[in-house]
């Protein structure tokens, strides 16, 4: 079976990490790579892909079945409208775009072509979050009442001043966006969509940024479960939690560590799930630190589908329904 046959738009950290995970891949094939201009590909480049500043002559000469979108969030609409009419398929980094009605352009345009939006949620694979999923799919739990969402993360001046786009209102779009995106689509993932939210949002100490660093939401779920939703990117020095609890009708479990990488509490009715402390691998960018590097997994899953042996993880409707979830919680700030 021939090799699947990727190219990269963005080649900034997580272009990197796409390439890295495509390039240890047996059944993947990296063909070219595209940045701006003023980038400087340098001999770090992987000897044999092609690199362009010019993103038409790229998609009009690379060789690719599919184009991975790593690009800045305000650049995800127009970079992956542009790969799919070229006629590519397309890996789309989170957040899938910065407005719904975007991703309705990016939906439109996949089903014109008859290609597929892959949108890039690599949290989903952590196993601790399989092991809920799975109990919350056999409704082992019964009734969900209560969940308790804690991000507590660092971003500091140097993360901000490492890229222009980054904090910037209508470019980054907001910490929902680009830090937390990851723990809406799990809220998404494993309780379904938001009936009724009201939170806060403040910048306490980025002075530099045009968006907030900490806020807190109180949601209902559709099915009636009240979530309570903690973030912020004040974390003294570095990342300090990613944590779901929930509190159901037959247990109670927390999932936990900095990245929802750890089983950290479970009493269920007549079932012990497995003791899970996987060891963190988090993207790891010298002065910060990333989520779950579960990048590979997000790849094999595209040449999984594409060869028909897999469903999509995360299609672009779920990438849309996050985005809508996202602008619902900045749409209901109360002070």
């Amino acid at each position: 079976m021939s090799k699947i046959k990727f190219a990269i738009i963005g080649y900034g950290n997580i272009g990197k990490r796409h390439a890295h995970h495509i390039l240890a891949n047996p059944e993947a094939e990296l063909t070219a790579i595209c940045e701006v201009p003023e980038f400087i590909f340098d001999t770090s480049m992987p000897a044999g892909i092609k690199t362009y500043h010019d993103i038409e002559l790229f998609l009009k000469d690379c060789d690719a079945d599919v184009v991975n979108v790593c690009t800045p969030n305000y650049l995800h609409h127009a970079h992956t409208i542009k790969a799919l009419q070229s006629g590519r398929h397309v890996v789309c980094e989170k957040p899938m775009a910065v407005s719904s009605s975007q991703c309705d352009e990016m939906i439109n345009v996949a089903e014109k072509m008859q290609k597929t939006i892959y949108v890039v949620k690599q949290n989903r694979y952590n196993e601790p979050v399989q092991q809920v999923k799975k109990l919350l799919d056999t409704q082992t739990l019964g009734e969900i009442y209560f969940v308790n969402v804690n991000c507590f993360w660092n971003r500091n001046e140097y993360y901000y001043n490492e890229s222009a786009w980054r904090g910037d209102k209508q470019m980054d779009g907001g910490c929902l966006f680009t830090q937390f995106s990851h723990f809406v689509d799990i809220l998404y993932y494993l309780f379904g969509d938001i009936d009724h939210c009201k939170g806060i949002i403040k910048n306490f100490n980025h002075p530099y940024i045009e968006i907030e660093d900490t806020g807190s939401f109180f949601m209902q779920t559709m099915q009636g479960a009240i979530v309570n939703f903690n973030f912020s990117t004040c974390s003294y020095e570095k990342n300090m939690e990613g944590a779901f609890t929930i509190l159901a009708e037959n247990g109670t479990v927390k999932i936990g560590g900095q990245y929802l990488n750890t089983i950290e509490y479970q009493h269920i009715k007549n079932t012990i799930l497995p003791d899970i402390k996987i060891e963190a691998k988090a993207n790891d960018y010298g002065k910060y630190q990333g989520s779950m590097s579960n990048h590979d997994r997000v790849i094999n899953n595209v040449i999984r589908h594409l060869q028909g042996t897999e469903n999509v993880m995360t299609n672009d409707s779920e990438g849309k329904k996050v985005v809508e979830i996202i602008e619902k919680m900045y749409a209901n700030i109360n002070i």
